[in-house]
């Protein structure tokens, strides 16, 4: 219950086990938005908005249960009821592994990528809006230089909150409407990514488009952006994989996923042959594509 003396609510959110806790933390924090979220003492919280409403989120595993521990504060806490659907979709707790592994062991890579890391999720995003000014920016960047845009992106556009700008939560995400209008001259990207980047916004802010997560069919709004230029298969299938929560989502020109294909098949030298590769993993190429991405963490230590 969230009353107007505790501004405060509470749930547990019950998933199906095993769940890679530690992994879907690491993921967030590698990909986290300065002074927006954090991951701390290995709790991830968060700023929020929801139907105009604000507040911190904060999720954290509840110890010797299979579940995650939701509390909202602030005012946005009157809608809790309505947020667990979305925060459960963000930390994939309606996943069930053991489906998803045995719709994998039958491939001796992915098989043995599985079995070595149980519970593997795909992280999702609070935010739709968010996640695809994300993955626009990171078109071609790294995710070091990706977070660092953002940094700037979030300081030009968006809400200061706390009185110091330097606060691990100190800023709301801009809003659409604000990214739109925004000076972004010598944000640090090409001049092209930036037009594609506020046009989003633009399209988001009138409702031309939304980015909701249909958690169904998606191919209308597959459509609807690849429609959009500036806007490639790469960005559409990663959208759909975290924000949109496509099991099968598949972003083949991926050049981390493309190289360790080829590294396990070097007869694998051109795209579509990457492609008719995956066709094996469905309908899980999206927990495929985490499982490839976090072998490439477990070599290199960073993701």
């Amino acid at each position: 219950m969230c009353t107007s003396d505790s501004l405060q609510a509470v749930r547990s959110l019950p998933f199906n086990p095993p769940l890679d806790w530690h992994r879907i933390l690491t993921f967030l924090s590698g990909h986290q938005t300065f002074g927006v979220e954090a991951v701390v003492d290995d709790v991830y919280v968060r700023n929020v908005e929801f139907k105009g409403s604000v507040g911190v989120l904060s999720v954290a595993k509840a110890p010797g249960e299979d579940s995650l521990i939701a509390t909202v504060t602030g005012d946005v806490c009157r809608y809790m009821d309505d947020l667990v659907e979305p925060i459960s979709h963000m930390f994939d707790l309606y996943a069930v592994p053991d489906q998803i592994a045995e719709g994998l062991a039958d491939d001796p890579w992915l098989g043995a990528l599985v079995r070595a890391r149980p519970g593997l999720r795909v992280p999702g995003s609070f935010s739709g809006f968010e996640l695809i000014v994300r993955t626009i920016v990171g078109q071609q960047v790294s995710v070091k230089g990706a977070t660092t845009i953002i940094e700037r992106l979030v300081r030009r556009a968006g809400i200061q909150i706390l009185p110091d700008p330097n606060a691990q939560l100190g800023w709301q995400f801009p809003t659409p409407d604000a990214l739109a209008r925004a000076d972004l001259e010598k944000i640090g990207m090409p001049g092209k990514r930036v037009e594609t980047l506020q046009r989003v916004a633009a399209a988001v802010a009138c409702g031309e488009l939304s980015l909701n997560p249909p958690y169904g069919d998606t191919s209308e709004l597959r459509r609807q952006l690849l429609a959009m230029s500036g806007i490639g298969p790469w960005t559409v299938e990663y959208i759909a994989m975290r924000a949109w929560r496509d099991p099968d989502a598949w972003p083949a020109s991926d050049l981390v996923l493309m190289n360790l294909m080829t590294l396990q098949d070097s007869s694998l030298t051109r795209l579509a042959l990457h492609k008719k590769r995956a066709q094996a993993w469905k309908p899980w190429r999206a927990y495929a594509a985490m499982h490839i991405w976090n072998s490439a963490v477990d070599m290199s230590g960073s993701m």
